[in-house]
C-alpha cells in the first residue's frame, strides 16, 4: 500500500514512515505539511491512501479531504488525528473520509486498521463509534417505517443494517453465511444506489434516511 503521510510535525511524520516503512507491506512514498500541498502531493504521486491529520495551517485536513476525494475520489483518505470531537469525526465523513483514527493508537492496532481499508473497509478508533452514531441520531429525521425495501433488495438490507452495526465484511459473511467476496459484491451495489463512496457514508446516508434503525445501544 503506498501511504502518503499529512501532518505539522515534522518529527511524528518522520517517526511514523519508519514505523511504516518497516512492515513489508506499506511503502511512504511522501509526506506533505498542510492541506494545499497533500493536495499537490496527491496529484503527482497518486497514493492508494492518504493519512491525513486534522489541524494544520494554510490549509486544515478537513478540507483537504474533501478537495482529494472530489477530484480523486479512488485515492482512500484516513483521518489520523488527536481530535475526538464528534462534529470533526461527522465532517469527516460528510467530506468523505475513509476511516478516523486517533493518534494514540497503538502502532500495531494501526497496521491492522490500515490493513482494513485495502479490504474496503472503514477503520473507526475505539470509542468514535458511539460519537459517530449518536450525531447521526441527532440529525436523522424520524420516519414510520423503513424505506430501504424500495432502493435495496432484502440481502442489501441485511448487509446494510451489520454495517451500522459496525461489522467487518468477514462478521457479515459469518452472520450472514455468504462470502467475503458476496459482501463486497453487496456493498458495491449498495453504495451505487445510495450515491456514496464507502460504508461510513452508507450507514450515515442509512441512519439519516431511516433506511436502518439505529441499534439500541446507541440510543
Amino acid at each position: 500500500m503506498r501511504i502518503l503521510l499529512v501532518d505539522d510535525h515534522l518529527l511524528f511524520r518522520k517517526g511514523l514512515t519508519r514505523l511504516l516503512d518497516v512492515q513489508s507491506d506499506f511503502h511512504v512514498v511522501g509526506e506533505a505539511p498542510d492541506g494545499l500541498v497533500a493536495l499537490e502531493r496527491v496529484r503527482e504521486l497518486r497514493p492508494d491512501l492518504v493519512l491525513m491529520d486534522i489541524s494544520m495551517p494554510n490549509c486544515d485536513g478537513l478540507e483537504a479531504t474533501r478537495r482529494i476525494k472530489a477530484q480523486m475520489p479512488e485515492v482512500k483518505v484516513v483521518m489520523l488525528t488527536v481530535s475526538d470531537d464528534e462534529h470533526d469525526l461527522v465532517a469527516a465523513v460528510k467530506y468523505g473520509a475513509d476511516g478516523y483514527l486517533l493518534k494514540d493508537i497503538q502502532p500495531e492496532d494501526l497496521f491492522q486498521q490500515l490493513r482494513r481499508v485495502e479490504e474496503g473497509e472503514a477503520p473507526l478508533s475505539r470509542g468514535m463509534t458511539g460519537k459517530l452514531f449518536s450525531q447521526l441520531a441527532l440529525r436523522s429525521r424520524p420516519v414510520a417505517e423503513p424505506a430501504a425495501a424500495k432502493v435495496l433488495s432484502e440481502r442489501e438490507c441485511e448487509v446494510l443494517a451489520l454495517v451500522v452495526e459496525g461489522f467487518t465484511n468477514r462478521r457479515i459473511g459469518d452472520e450472514l453465511g455468504i462470502t467475503r467476496n458476496t459482501v463486497k459484491n453487496h456493498l458495491r451495489s449498495i453504495y451505487a444506489k445510495l450515491g456514496v463512496d464507502n460504508r461510513t457514508q452508507a450507514a450515515a446516508q442509512a441512519v439519516r434516511s431511516g433506511l436502518v434503525y439505529l441499534p439500541e445501544r446507541f440510543d
